[in-house]
C-alpha cells in the first residue's frame, strides 16, 4: 500500500496548490484571479466568444462561469453583448483595460511558469508538459 506522499492524486493536488498560490499572488495587484486570467487568455486568442464556448474551451460549468463573468464585468475586464443574430447568445468581449494590460498579465504568467519550472532541465520541462496534457485526455 502506497503512502499519501507517493500518491499521484496527492502530488498533483500539492503541485496545483503551489502553482495556483504563486500565480494568485502575482495577479493580486491587478484585482484578478487565476480563473479570470484564464478567461482573458481564451479571449485574447479569440475575442467575442460566447459564454458557452468559453465554458467548453476551459471546461467550466455554466454556473461557475456566469458568476466569474459577472465579477469580470463589474471589474471592467470584459463586456457582455447579445449576439446580433441570436439575442439568446451572450458574447464576451475584452475591455480596453484587458487589452492594455495583456503584456503585464502575460509577463506575470510567464514569470510564474519560469519560477515553477526553474529546477527542471529542458527535457524534464518538455516531459512534464506532455505528461500533464496526457492526463487530461
Amino acid at each position: 500500500m502506497k503512502t499519501y506522499d507517493e500518491c499521484v492524486i496527492f502530488l498533483l493536488a500539492k503541485a496545483y496548490q503551489k502553482a495556483h498560490g504563486k500565480f494568485k499572488k502575482r495577479l493580486h495587484c491587478y484585482g484578478l484571479t487565476p480563473i479570470q486570467h484564464l478567461i482573458l487568455e481564451a479571449l485574447w486568442r479569440e475575442d467575442g466568444l460566447s459564454a458557452s464556448d468559453i465554458g467548453k474551451k476551459l471546461v467550466l460549468d455554466g454556473a461557475t462561469l456566469s458568476g466569474v463573468l459577472d465579477r469580470m464585468t463589474v471589474g471592467g475586464w470584459v463586456l457582455k453583448e447579445s449576439d446580433v443574430e441570436d439575442k439568446r447568445v451572450l458574447r464576451i468581449f475584452l475591455s480596453p483595460k484587458s487589452k492594455d494590460l495583456k503584456p503585464n498579465l502575460s509577463e506575470a504568467r510567464d514569470r510564474t511558469n519560469e519560477e515553477l519550472l526553474k529546477p527542471f532541465t529542458l527535457e524534464e520541462k518538455v516531459l512534464l508538459k506532455r505528461f500533464l496534457r496526457d492526463l487530461q485526455n
